[in-house]
Parts: structure tokens; sequence; C-alpha cells
């Protein structure tokens, strides 16, 4: 099997970002965005996922954490579906329901090459450490519209802001992982088209 390893980079005005993701990682995290509570989910992500994960983003955090978060989410999200490649023999589909503490959350996602978000986790509080709690949604979002994905979340028992946020990275990461894992059944792509 060829490597599934992508490197991206995107410059604007507002935001530097540099990612290095493998797949067919050991969950090793290299992490600075500048947002503590930002790179604490993105370590969660890489390590409970598996994947190999480098971030660096030099971003507008003088305004607020917007731009830097949204943006990771698009770097992020162009990363995985360039490492994905062609989706042959990937299962496509991944979901998980995943525990932490008082907090109970479904993610389910498909690589289907069609974009769609929906979530409806509402937060209890503002903020986390120095991210807005509105800003889960606008990452999410931003993944899910740059890989080409179909992501969903259910708060299934919502509870701490911290633990809510915590969750819904960690079921991601273990969704996703079950998605671009191998089935030696699938000879091609999972689909009736042909292609994805």
């Amino acid at each position: 099997m060829a490597e599934r390893i992508a490197e991206i980079s995107r410059n604007t005005k507002e935001t530097k970002i540099y990612v290095k993701l493998n797949l067919d990682g050991s969950g090793i995290a290299d992490i600075h965005t500048g947002v503590g509570f930002f790179d604490h989910m993105l370590d969660g992500f890489a390590r409970h996922g598996l994947f190999d994960l480098t971030v660096r983003v030099d971003g507008d955090l003088e305004v607020d954490c917007h731009h830097t978060i949204e943006d990771t989410g698009i770097v992020l999200g162009q990363a995985i579906r360039e490492a994905a490649g062609d989706k042959k023999g990937i299962r496509r589909y991944g979901s998980r329901i995943l525990p932490m503490d008082e907090v109970l959350v479904l993610c389910a996602l498909d690589l289907s090459g069609r974009p769609y978000y929906r979530s409806d986790a509402e937060f209890p509080t503002g903020r986390i450490g120095t991210m807005d709690t509105e800003m889960v949604r606008e990452f999410f979002y931003a993944v899910s519209y740059s890989a080409a994905m179909n992501l969903h979340f259910k708060m299934l028992s919502d509870g701490n802001s911290h633990h809510m946020a915590e969750g819904m990275f960690k079921a991601f990461a273990k969704a996703l992982d079950e998605a671009v894992s191998y089935d030696e059944r699938i000879t091609g792509v999972l689909s009736t088209k042909g292609t994805l």
C-alpha cells in the first residue's frame, strides 16, 4: 500500500498554516496553533485516531480565535481528502459512540465526496480557555466541506463544555480511523457509482 500522507500549506492575510497528516501513523502529534484548548483537542484527535499530525499556525489571535480555528479546519480537511487518495479498498463509513465522563457523543461520517455537516451540540458556556465554544462547529464544518465528507454529531448526553468538545474530537478521530481503514473484501471503491 502506498503511504497515505499529505502536506498542505495555506497562507492568507489572516493565517499562515502548515499541516502534515499521516493516516497510517501511530498517534504522534506536534501541534502549535496559539490556542491552548484547540491544541489539546487536535492532540487528542491524533492520538485517538492513531494519526501522525503536525500543525503549525500563525494566526491573527489579536482579533480572536475564529480565523485560526476555521482555517485550520479547512487545511486539515484538505489533508484528509488528499491523504485518502482514490479511496479504493477503504470502508468509507465510520461511526463511534464515545463516553467522556458524563457526556455521551455520537459521530458518524461518510467519505462520500459530498460535503454535509450537522450537529445538535449546544454548549453551556461561551468559552473553554481562550477558545470560543461556537468554534467547535466552525472547525468541523470547515473540515467536512474541505474533506468532502458527510459529518454528523449527536450529543446523546450533554454536560461540561470541555467534556462535550473533547468527546466530539475523540469520536471524530475514531470514526475517521474506521472510515479510512482497509477491508480486504472491498476491491475498488465502495460505491455503486464506481467513484467517490
